[in-house]
């Protein structure tokens, strides 16, 4: 960041004298800009026996399969985030439980969210950001094809629990760290 977006000042990077880390400081207006975390809603689509995938028409990881998810839009809950995302990516519409997974990816500046959803019917179609959407039991799944590593997280938990029964009762939301991944990270961060 170089120049301040509210009156395109010169932006220095110090520690404000009411803060413990270094912001972009205009040197002119004296707004401080904060670069805060992004945060991507999903969701995990159930029917029957049945999650939905996506598989990705964008970069980063075009052509690998993921839970419908994007980033969250300013003023948006992230419950509406993640039905919303889920019926632009892959024309379902959902109703939406409790939050199943959190995840801090620190090293790309995100936390993602993964809500459970039931799909209302067995109707979705590719949005513009998927090349194919379909519905794939946990032997069909493509695990070598999952786009992201919070993706296959959130997807080891989800039938780890139902096997075990947990998802019937109360959730329990599932919290981690993402580590960065080489294989991963290295070809999408200059993208």
């Amino acid at each position: 960041m170089k120049f301040c977006s509210k009156c395109a000042g010169k932006l220095t990077v110090k520690i404000p004298s009411d803060d413990t880390r270094e912001r972009h400081v205009c040197d002119s207006c004296e707004t401080i800009h904060y670069e805060n975390p992004r945060n991507v809603v999903g969701t995990i689509p159930v029917w029957e026996d049945k999650v939905l995938l996506c598989k990705r028409a964008i970069h980063p990881r075009l052509g690998f399969w993921t839970l419908p998810a994007g980033f969250l839009e300013v003023g948006e809950p992230t419950q509406a985030g993640a039905v919303r995302e889920t019926l632009e990516e892959a024309g379902a519409h959902v109703t939406t439980g409790p939050l199943f997974s959190l995840l801090n990816v620190t090293h790309v500046q995100q936390v993602h969210m993964f809500y459970m959803a039931s799909l209302q019917e067995p109707v979705f179609s590719a949005g513009v950001e998927s090349l194919e959407v379909a519905l794939f039991t946990e032997s069909e799944i493509p695990w070598d094809e999952i786009a992201f590593p919070t993706v296959k997280r959130t997807l080891e938990w989800f039938f780890k629990d139902r096997a075990a029964g947990k998802l019937n009762d109360e959730v329990v939301t599932h919290l981690a760290d993402i580590p960065y991944d080489e294989r991963i990270d290295r070809k999408y961060r200059h993208s």
